[in-house]
């Protein structure tokens, strides 16, 4: 067999599961299609990921190991801590477990990215959402205020993913006591932009109410819409949607 022969049976060699959403975003925009064999239940779910429609060509697994042997990955995703047990356990399966523990930044982002990519054999797919945040990070916007806010005034911390986020969309999120925005706030000191969160909006909920309260709707004006889904994971997908922001900010 010739050296490219090689390659390509290698390749054709790697069979991926996805134990978490998280990861079953990265393994959807990076890997090729023939190369997974199964992702978690939650990225089937319209409301969970905008990924749905690639996630449901896959067999579907509940999150544990046992669920995807029977497909024989020889790579298995998973984030935030899969335990000795589980490490173990796929050891003596004699299956690869990459556990990622939770990006802290945007550029951990891109480097989990990387790593996912190395693991598959296919590094260069990587690229392009590292070349996205360099772009993004040479053209920094001037930073505004700017609250996260979602179900039940939910917002985010400065110092978390989803602020580092926020900030790269040019909106400086505010410390708030519990992370949420208060309605009391709202009234006396509102932010000069509202980025609300559309996660889930179709779901009657106590906590979806709260949006339509008439001191969220009076900063219509200064309300930015965004898809929820990303910011669950604050993965790849947050790329485009913090250009898609600072494009809504411009008009």
């Amino acid at each position: 067999m010739s050296a490219s022969g090689l390659v390509l049976a290698a390749e054709a060699a790697v069979r991926v599961a996805s134990l978490n959403l998280c990861t079953d975003e990265q393994l959807l925009l990076l890997a090729q299609p023939g190369e997974i064999v199964s992702v978690s239940h939650l990225s089937q779910e319209p409301r969970e990921t905008a990924l749905w429609r690639q996630a449901r060509r896959y067999p579907v697994n509940d999150g544990s190991l046992e669920s995807v042997m029977r497909h024989r990955p020889t790579l298995i995703l998973s984030m935030g801590g899969s335990g000795r047990a589980r490490a173990a356990l796929a050891e003596r399966l004699g299956v690869r477990l990459l556990d990622l523990p939770y990006p802290q930044s945007p550029g951990e982002v891109v480097m989990q990215a990387r790593q996912v990519a190395a693991a598959l054999g296919r590094p260069q797919a990587a690229e392009p959402f590292a070349r996205k945040l360099a772009a993004l990070e040479r053209r920094r916007p001037a930073l505004e205020q700017g609250a996260f806010l979602s179900g039940g005034g939910l917002s985010l911390s400065p110092e978390g993913l989803g602020g580092e986020w926020l900030r790269l969309a040019g909106f400086a999120q505010p410390r708030l006591a519990g992370g949420r925005l208060s309605l009391e706030q709202l009234a006396t000191n509102p932010p000069k932009w509202l980025i609300r969160s559309d996660y889930r909006s179709d779901q009657a909920s106590r906590g979806s109410a709260w949006l339509r309260h008439p001191l969220v709707t009076r900063l219509a004006g200064r309300t930015l819409a965004t898809d929820g889904r990303p910011w669950t994971c604050g993965g790849l997908p947050m790329l485009d949607e913090v250009a898609r922001l600072r494009g809504l900010r411009r008009r």
